[in-house]
């Protein structure tokens, strides 16, 4: 109440004004709220454009005056005015606010939460996810958008206009792929394998009406026979599939297809037209150069191989044969024994005879490999029993692999002396001899139990007690020991008298140290 009275206030004011100056003043000017949207600035000079003089109520038919395409789907009940509840009864100001500014959008909606199903057009399927601009042009109004398929599909159309506009009678709106034309409704329902072929694969060049029915129209590139067996397809073949025949092999020919002769194309047994020659009813006819074996058994493929497949044999090995197949012998091709141009082995056929190839002994043990060797596997679980021989494996020497030793696998011309194997271990340098035993032991090579006071003529008492065995034993010896037990074989450096009281140095000297010397008197 107070804003009217100030306002009248103001415009009596005005009024006195313009009486006492004389000038010309717009009344409805002075009390106009705010300047008019871009969209409306060019009525903004007369305002009876949009209004009527103390008539609020008519301001809703002066603006479906101007907005005839609203007015129009108001009274269709069409489009977002004429389905919105409130837009076919209401004031337009409800919504659409103006008098705010020049920059002003008087629209009053998101395009970011506007809800496309107010429209008459509801996105569904993969229209969800376009994006506006991809329908709406920006410089058009939204509700001038096309709302048939083709208008915003016609560059997706692989049909060229052919079948029409009406892209709904066979496409979805959940992808454009899915159809859902019904074939059936045609001269020609699809059937098997027809179903799963695309359109152009028999309407090309979109080539729709008149298009043949018969076969050899879309399958001539795919006729094995070179059209020998007529145009007529399909009283071999079947829509399932084409390599699914009809035709029945047993009744017509007398040959039953049986195995993998049920899956091999025709071609491959009749590679010219029917009557121009006999077919062979051997098999040997039709597998001469599948015949690995090279005619040895007389074109009886039969007796081993059957049709379910050329690899999968029913001979028995064990049964027919006097030699069981175990091991690592069941696993092998017929070939790896059977090579020679003999149906059968020998009777007393041995190991050597197959593998003097994969003998690394080279006839040193003998023929008999199955001595040592298993037939699961050449190289494992060997039984050899090394106790057996001269050379038993004590200690570390039964851990140690054979070929840490027989490096060359013959075995009969080894070594037993210890050097042969450890000459590279001995830190003594060959000045302790060839004979290791006599101080080692196999258990470990730093175990060993060398007794000097024992096992030698020459006890070791005093300084000579805790010496390295170099000290004394410093030049390499291929035989035993012969080393003299006289003072000066070693001391001869450290004899002061230069040989004068002779070479027995123990008359004056002890044991316990060089020095000081005692005299013994006889």
């Amino acid at each position: 109440m107070r804003r009217r009275a100030f306002l009248w206030t103001t415009s009596l004011g005005l009024l006195s004004l313009h009486a006492t100056s004389g000038a010309a003043i717009d009344f409805e000017k002075l009390v106009m709220p705010g300047p008019l949207a871009n969209a409306h600035a060019e009525y903004e000079s007369d305002c009876s454009n949009c209004h009527v003089a103390l008539d609020r109520s008519a301001q809703r038919a002066l603006c479906l005056d101007c907005h005839e395409g609203v007015a129009s789907d108001i009274e269709g009940r069409a489009g977002l005015h004429g389905r919105h509840p409130l837009a076919s009864v209401g004031d337009c100001r409800s919504c659409h606010a103006e008098h705010v500014g020049r920059e002003a959008d008087i629209r009053g909606a998101s395009i970011a939460n506007f809800d496309h199903d107010r429209v008459d057009f509801a996105l569904e399927g993969a229209h969800e996810s376009v994006a506006c601009q991809d329908c709406h042009d920006p410089d058009e109004p939204k509700r001038d958008a096309p709302s048939d398929c083709f208008s915003c599909h016609e560059q997706d159309g692989a049909h060229d206009g052919k079948l029409g506009t009406a892209c709904g009678d066979c496409h979805e709106a959940a992808g454009w792929k899915l159809g859902r034309f019904d074939h059936a409704e045609t001269d020609f329902p699809l059937t098997g394998r027809h179903e799963a072929v695309s359109c152009v694969g028999c309407h090309v060049g979109n080539r729709y009406e008149d298009t043949p029915t018969d076969c050899v129209s879309c399958h001539a590139i795919d006729d094995a026979h070179g059209g020998r067996f007529g145009r007529d397809c399909a009283s071999c073949h079947q829509t399932s599939s084409w390599t699914k025949e009809g035709f029945d092999h047993e009744r017509e020919s007398g040959f039953a297809l049986k195995g993998a002769h049920a899956t091999a194309e025709c071609a491959t047994c009749h590679r010219q037209a029917p009557g121009t020659r006999a077919l062979p009813e051997d098999c040997t006819g039709c597998h001469v150069s599948d015949d690995v074996h090279v005619g040895r058994f007389d074109g009886r493929c039969g007796d081993c191989h059957s049709p379910e497949a050329w690899s999968k044999t029913r001979f028995d090995h064990d049964r027919d044969t006097g030699f069981t197949l175990v091991g690592a012998h069941e696993r092998q091709s017929c070939e790896s024994c059977h090579s020679g141009p003999t149906r059968a082995l020998s009777a007393d056929v041995g190991c050597i005879d197959c593998h003097s190839n994969d003998d690394v002994h080279r006839g040193s043990l003998g023929p008999d490999c199955a001595d040592c060797h298993a037939q699961d596997a050449f190289g494992r679980r060997v039984s050899f029993d090394h106790e057996l021989t001269a050379f038993p494996l004590l200690g570390l020497h039964a851990v140690t692999p054979c070929e840490s030793c027989h490096a060359n696998h013959t075995f009969q011309t080894e070594s037993l002396a210890c050097v042969s194997c450890h000459r590279d271990d001995d830190v003594h340098e060959r000045t302790l001899g060839p004979r290791c035993e006599s101080c080692h032991t196999p258990n470990a090579w730093n175990v060993w139990r060398f007794d000097h006071d024992r096992q030698t003529e020459f006890a070791l008492h005093g300084a000579h007690d805790g010496l390295e065995c170099g000290a004394c034993h410093s030049q390499p010896r291929v035989a035993g020991f012969q080393r003299s037990q006289d003072c000066v074989q070693c001391h001869g450096a450290d004899d002061v008298h230069r040989g004068g009281f002779g070479r027995s140095c123990d008359n004056c000297h002890g044991f316990e140290a060089w020095v000081p010397a005692t005299v013994r008197r006889r």
